[in-house]
């Protein structure tokens, strides 16, 4: 089944390919996964589940990690685009 982010991506709907779009979707998710996980985080330690907090506050540091490497990447590309 093919979606519309898909389409977006490859520019057949615009017709105008953004190569950007994989790492701008990319850092916006690593984002929204680090703001998600820290209400997770807050649930488990509400619950006094610490296994589940010591999970969740690694997998946010992978995602803060992974936002960290692609937002110099994406400002660099971006600049050269001007």
């Amino acid at each position: 089944m093919t979606d519309t982010i898909e389409f977006e991506e490859t520019g057949q709907v615009t017709g105008i390919r953004d190569k950007n779009y994989n790492l701008t979707w990319f850092l916006q998710s690593c984002l929204e996964n680090a703001l998600r996980l820290q209400t997770y985080i807050a649930d488990a330690e509400a619950s006094g589940d610490t296994q589940l907090v010591e999970l969740f506050t690694k997998a946010q540091a992978n995602s803060q990690k992974g936002a960290e490497l692609a937002k110099p990447l994406l400002a660099s590309r971006l600049v050269r685009e001007e």
